[in-house]
């Protein structure tokens, strides 16, 4: 019958249309932006830098190692490396983004960034509310107000989080023990030295 599909995509329009009116999950007005939705855990908008710790800056998981800025396809992102290290949140000295930023008016939110990340350093946010007048200023994060502590980012992506936790505590774990053997095999091996090298006599003191 010709016709016949626009009948059909008629008839849902006005069952959606009149449904509006009696459904109960769909009578409910959210006044946005005094209310708004619970985020969604699979979301994604535009990335961010995660710290550890209390001070973004001591406790930011980034070494600049440049990997997100290569692969990234529109090539919004922009990083220069520190020239010297400083200790991180756990105090072993690393390098660190001097700068860092993401232009998310061209921001696609691929999330090629983070699946490349080796440092679990960045991730996808939630937040979509990200509009300003100014063009250029306005949509150009820098390293601080991309910054946001791993709380935060536990709080949006509980699961993904979780496991992310438990893989880096499991390998700085298994760092320390790596670290406490060799210092003991060091140990071991100047015990022996010290015992198999003879006792050298004072000067003047008979041979």
């Amino acid at each position: 019958m010709v016709g016949d599909g626009i009948l059909k995509g008629m008839a849902e329009t006005a069952r959606n249309f009149f449904g509006s009116y009696v459904s109960k999950d769909r009578l409910v007005t959210l006044q946005y932006p005094e209310q708004r939705d619970p985020p969604i855990e699979s979301a994604r908008s535009f990335p961010f830098l995660v710290f550890d710790g209390a001070d973004w800056q001591q406790g930011m998981r980034c070494v600049a190692c440049q990997i997100c800025e290569k692969e990234c396809p529109p090539k919004c992102i922009f990083i220069e490396k520190s020239k010297d290290k400083k200790p991180d949140a756990y105090g072993k000295p690393q390098f660190f983004p001097a700068t860092f930023n993401i232009d998310i008016s061209v921001c696609m939110s691929c999330q090629i960034c983070v699946e490349v990340c080796p440092f679990d350093a960045i991730k996808m946010d939630v937040v979509t509310d990200l509009s300003s007048a100014d063009r250029f200023g306005g949509l150009l994060l820098d390293r601080q107000r991309l910054a946001k502590s791993d709380e935060y980012y536990n709080s949006i992506h509980p699961t993904e989080a979780a496991a992310v936790d438990a893989r880096r505590a499991a390998e700085q774990a298994r760092q320390a023990a790596k670290a406490k053997a060799a210092a003991e095999a060091k140990s071991d091996a100047e015990a022996k030295l010290a015992e198999a090298t003879p006792a050298q006599p004072a000067i003047g003191e008979p041979q």
